[in-house]
């Protein structure tokens, strides 16, 4: 990407930033004097079709707001994320390509690496998975007794199902799945034993995706449900499917022995950025079809186009991302909530926790030196109301936090309405998303302490038109981009993940242990730590 060395230190718009930040300790900086401004929403908001972003409720004024688009452009933001698109290396570390977006670009235009055509390669993948899912529909393709599929169990751990579950969980509200879909990701045996509870073997497919096909985790799934298919004799070749790399164990294109067949998935393609290719396109395709699959792709494209093409101060992930950091780096907030005022969403939390966590969750910059400023915060969250009821008592009156507010236009219940208190169900939602908003920000005042709100807590309110696969591939690329965006700014590659290998690798050594007590019984721990000892004494016993 032509950067020798990072250090965000040296920008000159940070340490602007960084004495502009001095002035919001002042009371006069309270975000109920700042929105009193006549034009502060028109000056601290972004709408597209189909998308709003309003980020009025920040703690900020005009001169921040154009340092910090000063701060994207010393960084290169822009640069880096066309870089990106074209397909240049951006993932310095691993010494590839980030191309999540070429698997919904429909410029039908090429990309290149290593003289692949990208573009070809996705859409041939696409065109494979499309065929495929009209056998299942078409109930040309069956389970072993020649009975039709009704359900499929997704077999993948991390970034292989939490954004294809998000997706799922936002349109099934909808669109009434024809297949219905399930997610084992966990090697929690009451994971595996939940879901066998819901399905029938006899009508149910099994989709395994790994993309080395080593995941420990998924490779434990993969034999507990081979078991269980023997055990109900099921072939095994007649109800699994693989998505998986070109010439891993699982790649068997044919289907001539593992199964059903399998779908490539690429190594540029990152897994937390992955529900757009085979990952989420093969899931999402039986559930609801290839065509509305290819609806929620042209959303995410939407959504792209925008991020690419947008100057700074008119791009909404790119404004969102640099809130986020200003309000890490400069007002030592810890955290972010997302909170969507639709059930429907609830999945969204967990998603964008590991695609912006795993990618922005770094103690070195992009070439290798140790970070010398903040880099993610905490996602969490939890759908309004319920998070009202919940933890917002410590939104209020705790140790502050921002909060994302997501609302949704039009549900998707459309039959008549019961009113309560002069409004209907969905118009009292949106009252609450509303007025928590505007309580957070302005607070109130009361001799009584235990019932006084300090306010001046920061917020931002993104608006999305309904649950249409469009709309929901624009959310998802919205939190892509912000989330590529804000490593590029702040010096970070935000796509590896070197952090959850060394867990893995003490699990190892621990496995060890256990495979010999599995062995001989009378394998003792006792040249393990006490601690360890101890937790695989109870295991073997049983009980405390």
């Amino acid at each position: 990407m032509g950067r020798k060395t990072f250090s965000i230190n040296l920008h000159k718009a940070y340490q602007n930033l960084t004495d502009l930040s001095k002035s919001f300790k002042d009371k006069n900086r309270h975000l109920k004097n700042l929105v009193k401004n006549r034009n502060r929403f028109k000056n601290f908001s972004i709408q597209i079709n189909g998308f709003s972003y309003d980020f009025s409720k920040q703690r900020m004024d005009k001169p921040i707001l154009k340092e910090l688009f000063k701060l994207a452009g010393q960084a290169r933001a822009k640069d880096s994320f066309s870089q990106m698109v074209s397909g240049k290396i951006v993932n310095a570390t691993e010494n590839r390509p980030a191309l999540h977006t070429a698997t919904r670009d429909f410029t039908q235009g090429k990309i290149l690496l290593n003289d692949m055509d990208v573009i070809f390669e996705i859409n041939k993948v696409n065109k494979q998975i499309k065929n495929f899912i009209e056998k299942i529909h078409n109930k040309k393709l069956k389970g072993t007794t020649g009975k039709s599929f009704t359900d499929a169990v997704v077999i993948g751990i991390g970034g292989s199902y939490l954004g294809c579950e998000f997706v799922y969980t936002a349109l099934k509200h909808g669109i009434e799945p024809i297949i219905n879909l399930h997610f084992l990701p966990n090697v929690d045996i009451d994971n595996f034993g939940q879901i066998i509870k819901t399905i029938d073997p006899e009508t149910c497919l099994w989709i395994i995706i790994s993309k080395s096909y080593t995941t420990v985790e998924t490779m434990a799934n993969l034999n507990q449900a081979l078991l269980f298919l023997k055990n109900k004799n099921l072939d095994p070749a007649k109800h699994f499917v693989t998505i998986t790399s070109k010439g891993s164990p699982g790649d068997d294109p044919s289907g001539s022995g593992l199964g059903l067949g399998s779908f490539n998935m690429f190594d540029f393609i990152g897994g937390r950025y992955s529900v757009t290719s085979a990952v989420g396109g093969l899931p999402l395709s039986l559930a609801f079809g290839f065509d509305n699959f290819h609806r929620f792709l042209k959303g995410c494209h939407t959504m792209d186009l925008h991020a690419l093409n947008s100057p700074e101060e008119n791009n909404i992930p790119l404004t969102a991302a640099l809130v986020n950091i200003w309000n890490s780096n400069f007002l030592d907030y810890p955290a972010l909530a997302i909170i969507p005022y639709c059930s429907a969403l609830s999945r969204l939390c967990p998603h964008v926790q590991q695609l912006y966590m795993e990618s922005l969750g770094k103690g070195v910059t992009i070439d290798g030196k140790i970070t010398n400023h903040k880099t993610g915060v905490i996602i969490f969250g939890e759908p309004g109301t319920n998070a009202q009821h919940s933890f917002f008592q410590l939104a209020h009156q705790g140790s502050p936090f921002p909060i994302e507010f997501i609302g949704v236009v039009t549900p998707v219940y459309n039959k008549t309405q019961a009113i309560s208190k002069g409004v209907y169900n969905h118009q009292e939602l949106w009252a609450n998303m509303i007025a928590q908003a505007k309580g957070l920000a302005m607070g109130k005042n009361d001799d009584n302490k235990a019932k006084n709100f300090t306010g001046n807590r920061p917020s931002s309110t993104i608006i999305i038109n309904d649950l249409t696969p469009e709309s929901i591939g624009m959310l998802l690329a919205f939190y892509e981009a912000r989330t590529v965006y804000e490593g590029f700014i702040l010096g970070l590659n935000p796509f590896d993940q070197f952090g959850v290998e060394l867990g893995k690798v003490l699990a190892t050594d621990i496995r060890d242990q256990i495979t010999k007590k599995n062995i001989d019984l009378t394998h003792d721990f006792n040249s393990l730590d006490t601690a360890t000892k101890f937790y695989l004494d109870i295991l073997f016993k049983g009980s405390l």
